[in-house]
């Protein structure tokens, strides 16, 4: 089974799955695809990161890139870090995470899985609903910018005679020559080779930092993943410099909280609203990159810090600060195959398509991940050469309590990400829905201090209880901000998979 945002990307791992190959060369096929198939969300130039069921094993890759050496505060504007252009580029870790995950767990040649990415961009497709709209809002923001700096952007992904309308095929030539270049070396190409060679002549030719001794420092890190306990059932996720510890930690909060029976329930949602303050407040705070300073991942997993927070809840709305767990006491996709490995599978571009930059030919669009630094030079996740960003995206995987794997999860989206996870986790353990009824219950998503952003769809009456309780709502009828999710469950008796996709999106989970 396979379950992403776009129906060619699922039908690119299905490809795989019938030719032989396991869930883990599926996962590759996928991303791959995603990156010609919903441009908008990911590309060649982002991060990755995974979790991956297989051999009776759950581990974690950790696929995101670094801040360039000639990153530092010293080249900043008086403005800070940008969202787009040159700045906030880090290396991309995307294409080094596909060939390590080959490279452990793959079954079939690193360069088959890539025919159908190939094929996609080289041919071209027609473009979703869902997709149109977001290539318009971009074609729209980027012209609002008004720079050169976006030129091959618009060479690329707006060609002259290109609309993007449901229906419009869009191809490129360089994305297609990319792929092939990445699946011929394993990767290597990107990160020393003719590729590598292109993106370090481009930056110097317009003012960018990477270059590429950058690209050739990279490595993927394999990382043990983290857990907290909810109700009998494990959460995963990947630990810090990623956001996955704020949705442990919230579950593990409300794993002591009496949660109502009817899950649409005021005084359900004002409790689940506030542990994911509370888990924002430490996340914000703590997460960095640990290989450059201590990250409190043990204390803040600890049930008995969790009970402490958990105290604070109460009748109204608080305004959210960091506790003291020192005291004692963003495109997602999951594959699975009859084997019984499972993959956990995000990547993303961050901001929509990025930074903007484009490498001139090579369908590269370069990820703006280096915005989420800190400026504060005393924080955790301030910027410095080398280092990697708090970072949004992050996979999740469920179990039971005993070890038997129930399967991977995930919600894109920012900040969205861990709240999505919270209210997939607490629609399906909690309230025992089944994978697309827990994808599609509307959902609420906090932002900042007591404001609170709601699904039309949650209803009036829940919106005005919740104000009653001192959150500020706001009721969004879009539903983009809410995320977009996939889910596959494995039932441990019969072998059976149960997938959901995501109603806010193109999405489609298939199998066979």
């Amino acid at each position: 089974m396979v379950a992403t945002s776009q129906p060619l990307a699922t039908q690119a791992g299905l490809f795989v799955l019938r030719e032989g190959g396991n869930a883990i060369d599926a996962a590759i096929a996928t991303a791959a695809a995603l990156t010609v198939v919903e441009p908008t969300s990911n590309g060649i130039g982002g991060d990755a990161f995974a979790l991956v069921w297989s051999g009776g094993k759950l581990s974690g890759l950790n696929g995101s890139g670094r801040a360039p050496r000639k990153l530092s505060h010293d080249v900043l504007p008086d403005g800070g870090l940008p969202t787009h252009g040159w700045l906030p580029v880090t290396v991309p870790g995307a294409p080094r995470a596909w060939a390590d995950l080959h490279s452990r767990f793959g079954r079939l040649p690193f360069e088959r899985l890539f025919a159908p990415a190939i094929g996609y961009a080289r041919n071209g497709y027609p473009l979703s609903p869902v997709l149109a709209r977001n290539w318009r809002r971009a074609i729209r923001a980027f012209q609002a910018r008004g720079t050169r700096e976006f030129q091959a952007w618009f060479d690329t992904f707006a060609p002259d005679g290109f609309t993007p309308v449901p229906g419009a095929v869009w191809r490129s030539e360089g994305h297609a020559r990319t792929l092939e270049a990445i699946a011929q070396t394993g990767g290597a190409a990107f990160y020393e080779g003719d590729l590598a060679e292109s993106i370090d002549a481009h930056a110097r030719a317009s003012g960018g930092l990477l270059r590429g001794e950058d690209l050739a420092a990279h490595r993927s890190e394999w990382v043990k993943p983290i857990q907290t306990c909810y109700q009998g059932h494990l959460v995963h996720e990947i630990p810090p410099n990623g956001q996955g510890i704020a949705a442990l930690i919230a579950l593990g909060i409300l794993d002591g909280l009496p949660l109502p029976d009817q899950r649409d329930s005021a005084e359900g949602l004002h409790l689940q609203i506030e542990a994911m303050k509370l888990a924002f407040a430490d996340a914000h705070a703590f997460v960095a990159d640990p290989q450059h300073v201590r990250v409190p991942v043990k204390e803040l997993l600890d049930p008995a810090y969790h009970a402490r927070r958990r105290a604070q809840i109460g009748p109204e709305a608080l305004l959210p600060q960091a506790g003291d767990p020192n005291a004692h006491g963003t495109v997602y996709l999951c594959t699975a195959d009859g084997e019984g490995n499972m993959v956990s599978f995000i990547q993303s571009n961050y901001m929509g398509f990025g930074s903007g930059v484009v490498v001139p030919g090579t369908g590269i669009a370069l990820h703006n991940r280096g915005h989420n630094f800190h400026l504060d030079p005393t924080h955790p996740n301030a910027l410095a050469p080398g280092k990697r960003p708090y970072h949004t995206i992050i996979p999740g995987f469920l179990s039971r309590a005993d070890g038997t794997p129930v399967g991977p999860f995930g919600v894109m989206g920012g900040f969205m990400q861990p709240q999505g996870h919270v209210q997939v986790v607490l629609n399906t353990v909690r309230y025992g829905m089944n994978p697309q009824q827990a994808l599609d219950a509307p959902r609420w998503q906090w932002l900042q201090g007591k404001a609170v952003e709601v699904e039309y769809a949650l209803g009036a009456d829940l919106a005005r209880a919740l104000a009653a309780r001192g959150h500020d709502v706001r009721v969004q009828l879009e539903p983009g901000s809410f995320g977009r999710g996939q889910i596959i469950w494995r039932n441990p008796e019969t072998g059976v998979l149960e997938g959901g996709t995501e109603s806010r999106t193109d999405g489609q989970v298939a199998g066979f």
